[in-house]
């Protein structure tokens, strides 16, 4: 099956700014979302306490960033999205709250130049399963190390794949089963549709190993779940 392309992807998320829209819930299809909001503001609050920029890929309506300015309330900020009204959103939620300057970036990853020693904190969410090839995943990984401050963090959450195919059947198949409670099957057929027509996601382990080939020192695993885990990697 042919993927969708950048532009198909950025009009699908031009139409659902508000199913990203709250912070109580996050995201309703991925599992923990909630627990994975909270764990990686206070990991990277706790890893970066003196922190004082952040870059928030894919931020979506900016959910992220929102948790990280309740530990860290004078980061200043970007955010890069492939969506403008997404963007848009972003910055009016955090209009009330933010101290720090922000600016905004309409832009895939893969091709915007992030600069060198720039952030503090990188935070990545159910962005980098859009990736396709390796050669991608290292590239993007090598662009957030070299914009990432000595000591800096960068954190992830997303789904995942698994290298078991048993293994990853089941997860499936667990995944349904929540999907299936949330909303019914219907709406686990539409979910199940949209990841094998947008995503390309890759285990967890291959994304550490890859972390630490670009440079990482450390990395840490927060929280997995079924197809979604939560992770970090140290510079």
């Amino acid at each position: 099956m042919m993927k969708s392309s950048v532009e198909q992807i950025r009009a699908r998320f031009d139409k659902d700014v508000e199913r990203f829209s709250n912070l109580e819930t996050g995201q309703s299809a991925t599992i923990d979302a909630p627990l994975v909001l909270d764990l990686i503001s206070a990991a990277a609050a706790a890893v970066n306490p003196e922190a004082t920029s952040l870059l928030d890929i894919g931020c979506g309506a900016g959910n992220y960033t929102l948790k990280l300015l309740q530990h860290l309330p004078q980061l200043n900020i970007a955010l890069v999205d492939l969506s403008q009204p997404m963007l848009d959103r972003a910055a009016e939620r955090l209009a009330p709250v933010r101290q720090g300057s922000l600016v905004t970036h309409q832009a895939d990853i893969r091709e915007l130049a992030l600069g060198l020693q720039q952030f503090d904190i990188i935070t990545a969410a159910a962005v980098f399963h859009h990736l396709r090839s390796e050669e991608e995943w290292h590239a993007v990984f090598t662009k957030c190390y070299d914009a990432l401050r000595p000591g800096g963090s960068i954190w992830i959450s997303d789904l995942i794949e698994h290298a078991s195919p048993a293994v990853g059947a089941f997860m499936k198949m667990r995944y349904g089963e929540y999907l299936c409670g949330l909303k019914g099957e219907a709406y686990r057929e539409q979910v199940f549709a949209y990841i094998e027509q947008e995503d390309t996601p890759r285990p967890l382990i291959f994304q550490l190993d890859m972390l630490r080939a670009v440079g990482f020192r450390q990395v840490d695993v927060l929280h997995k779940n079924s197809v979604f885990a939560a992770f970090g990697a140290i510079k």
